[in-house]
């Protein structure tokens, strides 16, 4: 699963907090032949009693799946499904008599035996226990029948920051009362999500083969796990698609989807020259992007399967694009669900794409699929291998400079994490609910970590060692112990000194680096500055690069003390010490570099990092940093050139005509939409007109193809030409892009008026607005509401009560706050009125209390 943050951390913490636990374990609920003993307490004094930690043990297995069967259609008026299942199940060792499924939110109609004989059952607290009427040893297989009826919106939601609502299905506009959105069911399993809509164990350290039919309207695409084996037209308009998949999987990764979706066909050809279907599911206006989108994905297979040694296991894969979706993606078996984020024109793929996410998903595939984490608490060995694979596809397909780039991104969100929500062990057996494992430490830390590993390792050991576990696991469960091993078994070495600091412990190093040139050697000190009585020392291999002069040398060494003195010859003289010069220790440095060291670096480094580390030193040299500045907006990779504009300050006055000659060859032929954006925005809002910029801006407009560039002209031209960059904006409102349409709603709430309220009305009413971009939308509406009429506040009070019913969890976060300022304003013209405007007065009351109302619905629907 990717993870889908909506503003960052703030939010996201905000989002942490809804997470519920299960406080029933399924142990709780098991029948037992045991007789359970009288026993007798007495009180004593708890400090004088060690007590053991909490231990998050994987689900007790008294039963093996084996097999499920589904048959089911749906109410969509009700928001419904009618099922039918037929369970398949083994003892796992110990002889049974009775069977304990998941099963929430659901009336269960009647259970039978697999010969049609009813079987006595108990249904309480979301637990259907079975009585088998007869005791089943581990060599026997016992099939169940149940009739049940799934009601996903009576039960109760929670949820956590990567997967917002646990509900399990969903119907989303069943009734199609919302023009702008395409009717759909679809399903989000992960973490015990599926038992929703249909009995299991829902558990990831089952496996089970499936087979599913779906009865839809006819007009409606089916999509589920596995193959689609036949599809029947019934006689009252419906059809039966019949799904099947043959090798076993975790429940939680069963997936379910419906919808008018056009199909993109695409494929995959194996190595050994089999064909498996690669098909895109979008919305019909999407269709003639889906390849934009996707296409990249049959690439990603063949590149992962030979990097991995393990060709793609899976019948084949399907990718569907949703709205609604309570998380960013998730990987279902064969059948990727993704929310509408992804949905971006040839334009709007021009300012950034998804594919890190294509790939994340993808790279579960062995990771989660194949192999599951046995237990919630390993699920690092699903999702920091997912993590890792964005970087291992960068790296294959973007080049180095753009996998360390997004690395260190990587790496700072783990420790914003670690500041704000403290640190946890990677592989957590106490956490309070399962949802809290979705966070930095599984994700961006394990991603990390795992580039560590490969180093210490190296490149042919690493992927041998990931073959090894996944040949030896596959279709199975794993904890760390065994990815360890499995290491183990290829290098020789004994690991755990690197699993036991990294996936069994907390926290990470702290690192000061302090140096001193003398008697022709450098001495590099570094110390380890971590509150050691929670986070030991570390033993850190790294290398450390020294430039004598202009010759580089490279060290091995070892950091696994407090503080550590290394020295290194020097024959001439130092000109830069590069410490952890492959840049893969996720760590806080404390570095001391001069200014002069780092345009050193910067010049002879190589590496981004070195770039990076070194500009930002370099440029406080004041003999070396304004030609640094300049130099750097010629480098190689993107990110260095942004950088380098952000400091362009440094030479407005004293380099003014050649930095607004290269600022302006940046703007007309970057090839990175960010830098030709940065460029302007830098070039209009530090230069007047004089110098030409309300024609470059006009000429951006004219150009240019990318929405972002084009947005950043538009609010320039403003600073010059308010009247024709809104006639601009008023060309731009029936583009095919999602952001350019909030950033045109951002522009009318800043400078237009009571004429530009239509376009929030026709857009939000009759246009699909999603994510980051409603939120944008939303901010655009209210700056302009807040400040017009009485009348206008009036009638946009619909648009919000819309959004409070229809807009989506991330408008239902942000609208509490947009709607309190327009009652602000309300409150503002009521103090203006004279007393004697009593009708006016009343009114506005009345609206004022309408919006309050709809404050509160829309900050309890954020719960």
């Amino acid at each position: 699963m990717k993870k889908n943050f909506v503003y960052g951390l703030v939010l996201a913490s905000i989002l942490f907090s809804c997470g519920v636990s299960k406080n029933a374990t399924k142990d709780d609920n098991k029948t037992s032949n045991e007789t359970t003993p009288t026993t007798t307490t007495e009180e004593v004094d708890t400090d004088e009693v060690a007590t053991r930690p909490v231990y998050r043990a994987s689900e007790t297995r008294y039963f093996d799946l084996v097999h499920t069967k589904l048959d089911v259609k749906f109410d969509w008026v009700k928001s419904y499904m009618y099922g039918t299942a037929w369970v398949t199940l083994k003892p796992h060792f110990y002889t049974q008599d009775s069977l304990v499924l998941d099963a929430k939110s659901m009336d269960i109609a009647s259970v039978e035996s697999n010969d049609n004989k009813p079987l006595k059952f108990n249904y309480k607290n979301d637990y259907l226990t079975i009585y088998l009427g007869k005791s089943y040893t581990k060599n026997d297989q016992v099939t169940v029948k149940i009739k049940y009826t799934a009601k996903p919106n009576e039960k109760k939601s929670g949820g956590s920051a990567a997967i917002m609502e646990d509900k399990g299905l969903y119907f989303i506009n069943p009734t199609g009362e919302d023009k702008s959105k395409m009717p759909q069911i679809w399903t989000q399993g992960e973490t015990e999500g599926n038992s929703v809509w249909f009995p299991t164990i829902d558990s990831p350290n089952q496996k089970m083969t499936q087979e599913i039919s779906m009865t839809v309207e006819d007009k409606y695409a089916t999509l589920s796990n596995g193959l689609l084996l036949k599809s029947t037209k019934n006689t009252d308009g419906t059809r039966t698609d019949y799904w099947k998949t043959e090798l076993p999987f975790a429940p939680y990764l069963t997936m379910m989807a419906v919808g008018e979706f056009k199909i993109v066909k695409d494929s995959y050809t194996k190595k050994d020259g089999t064909k498996i279907e690669v098909n895109y599911y979008v919305e019909p206006e999407w269709e003639k992007y889906a390849k934009d989108i996707f296409g990249q994905t049959p690439e990603m297979i063949q590149y992962f399967s030979q990097l991995l040694g393990v060709e793609y296991p899976w019948a084949k894969f399907s990718q569907i694009v949703v709205r609604d979706y309570v998380s960013g993606a998730m990987e279902n078996v064969g059948a990727v669900v993704f929310g509408d984020f992804v949905y971006k024109s040839k334009r709007e793929l021009i300012d950034g794409n998804d594919r890190s996410t294509i790939a994340h998903e993808l790279f579960h595939h062995w990771f989660g699929d194949l192999v599951t984490a046995e237990s919630w608490s390993n699920l690092p060995l699903n999702e920091s291998f997912a993590n890792y694979s964005q970087y291992l596809w960068d790296e294959y397909k973007e080049g180095q400079d753009e996998a360390e780039y997004k690395a260190m991104l990587e790496a700072d969100g783990y420790f914003q994490t670690a500041e704000y929500q403290g640190t946890h062990n990677m592989i957590w057996y106490d956490y309070n609910s399962q949802e809290d494992m979705f966070d930095g430490h599984s994700y961006n830390k394990g991603g990390r970590i795992l580039n560590m590993l490969r180093n210490v390792v190296g490149d042919s050991a690493f992927f041998t060692s990931l073959h090894v576990y996944l040949t030896e696991n596959k279709f199975g469960t794993g904890e760390i112990d065994q990815l360890r091993l499995a290491f183990e078994k290829v290098t020789g070495e004994d690991l755990n000194w690197f699993f036991n600091q990294w996936f069994l412990a907390k926290g990470h190093p702290i690192l000061k680096v302090s140096k001193e040139v003398a008697n022709g050697q450098v001495a590099v000190t570094i110390e380890q500055n971590q509150n050691l009585k929670n986070t030991p020392l570390y033993r850190l291999p790294m290398k450390i690069s020294v430039f004598d002069k202009d010759v580089r040398n490279d060290y091995s060494v070892v950091l696994n003390e407090k503080t550590q003195t290394f020295n290194f010859p020097i024959k001439d003289s130092l000109s830069a010490v590069i410490v952890d010069a492959d840049h893969v220790i996720l760590a806080k440095w404390d570095n001391s570099i001069t200014p002069e060291e780092g345009a050193y670096q910067f010049y002879h480094g190589g590496k981004y990092m070195d770039r990076k580390d070194g500009f930002e030193n370099g440029v406080k040299s004041k003999t070396l940093g304004k030609q640094l500045v300049l130099d750097a907006m010629n480098d190689k990779f993107y990110d260095i050139r942004l950088m380098a504009i952000k400091q362009a300050n440094r030479i407005k006055r004293t380099n003014k005509e050649q930095l607004v000659a290269k600022l302006k060859e940046m703007v007309n032929s970057d090839p990175i939409s960010k830098v030709r954006s940065s460029a302007l925005t830098f070039l209009l809002n530090n230069f007047s007109d004089e110098t030409g910029m309300k024609e470059l801006a006009i000429h951006v407009l004219e150009s240019d193809s990318s929405y972002l560039v084009e947005s950043e002209a538009l609010f320039g031209l403003a600073r010059f030409d308010s009247t024709m960059a809104m006639n601009k904006a008023k060309s731009l409102e029936n583009e095919d892009s999602q952001e350019m349409l909030s950033k045109i709603a951002v522009l009318y709430g800043r400078f237009g008026s009571e004429a530009n309220y239509p376009f929030f009305e026709k857009t939000l009413t009759e246009k699909t607005i999603g994510g980051l971009n409603k939120i944008g939308m939303l901010s655009g509406l209210t700056s302009l509401v807040k400040r017009s009429s009485i009348d206008i506040q009036t009638k946009a009070y619909a648009l919000y009560e819309n959004e409070s019913k229809n807009g989506g969890i991330y408008a239902r976060i942000v609208l509490p706050g947009f709607i309190d300022s327009i009652t602000s304003s309300i409150d503002a013209y009521i103090k203006s009125l004279d007393v004697s405007k009593t009708t006016e007065i009343a009114a506005a009351k009345q609206l004022k209390e309408k919006y309050e109302n709809l404050m509160t619905n829309s900050s309890d629907g954020e719960d």
